[in-house]
């Protein structure tokens, strides 16, 4: 049972990991990985940056229910100094985020793919938060026949809304009150998913207006990036709060048998487009 992380875990990591613990019973093993993959990142300072915190990140997963935290190096990954194999993405991998990030998806699924070879879990955990993400790493084990199962765990928020990520802590105050636009965008276009597409796109984009957000894409895609947003479907928002770039979804029905939506994070926005919410 496998948990892959870059480190810098929260919450929504711990949720990852209780989730393992849960399911490995008193006989399993969770086994949690922290490496920083410089192959996903396509800018050096955002690679410079990110936070590294390999000892919070052991007492978390330790307290979350990891057996094993494992953080090799990158000649502990590929010993030849190189992958070697290929992981083509595919259209899937050049669409919003890959698209936004050439190559990302491509150094995401190589170092996926070698801790499978590696560690060959039965359960592997990721977080519908990172959405394409879990949608590649899903195509690439059916395409290559791995034989493990992969458990996607919904996104853990803060009370208001916010979707936890590493580079949260990166936003000033100011910053992070403007971010909650991200979720509540969200919210309110699962709200409107009955009245169709063109008003789910309405929805979320007043609330994106009214925090002066403007998004580096926001999409709908069907489950899985595996059909149409015409029945089952999710919305990605991806959005650069100062230099701080952020990504968020949720499910969207279409069928009619939308979950409701949670009032705490769903509360009406009471600010006048164009206004801040700082």
């Amino acid at each position: 049972f496998v948990v892959m992380t870059m480190g810098a875990l929260h919450a929504g990591h711990a949720a990852l990991i209780k989730q393992a613990r849960a399911d490995a019973g008193d006989s399993g093993t969770v086994i949690v990985t922290v490496y920083v993959n410089a192959l996903q990142f396509n800018d050096e300072a955002d690679l410079s940056r990110y936070p590294r915190t390999l000892e919070s990140d052991v007492e978390l997963a330790s307290r979350a229910g990891a057996d094993i935290v494992w953080a090799p190096t990158a000649v502990d990954v590929f010993p030849e100094g190189s992958a070697p194999f290929d992981t083509d993405p595919g259209p899937v991998g050049e669409m919003y985020e890959g698209a936004q990030r050439p190559g990302h998806f491509r150094g995401m699924l190589t170092v996926v793919r070698a801790f499978l070879a590696a560690l060959q879990p039965t359960v592997a955990y990721f977080g519908e938060k990172d959405y394409q993400q879990l949608a590649l790493i899903k195509q690439m084990i059916s395409r290559l026949g791995i034989a493990t199962r992969v458990i996607a765990v919904p996104t853990v928020r803060e009370t208001d809304g916010l979707a936890l990520s590493s580079r949260n802590v990166f936003l000033t105050s100011q910053q992070r009150q403007q971010a909650l636009g991200i979720s509540r965008a969200l919210f309110a276009g699962q709200a409107c998913a009955s009245r169709g597409r063109s008003a789910v796109f309405e929805a979320a984009d007043a609330i994106l207006q009214a925090y002066m957000l403007e998004p580096d894409y926001r999409a709908l895609v069907g489950e899985d990036f595996a059909h149409d947003a015409s029945g089952k479907a999710r919305m990605l928002i991806a959005v650069k709060v100062g230099d701080v770039r952020l990504i968020d979804n949720i499910a969207i029905d279409f069928t009619g048998t939308q979950t409701a939506v949670p009032q705490s994070a769903a509360a009406n926005v009471s600010i006048e487009p164009g206004a801040s919410s700082a």
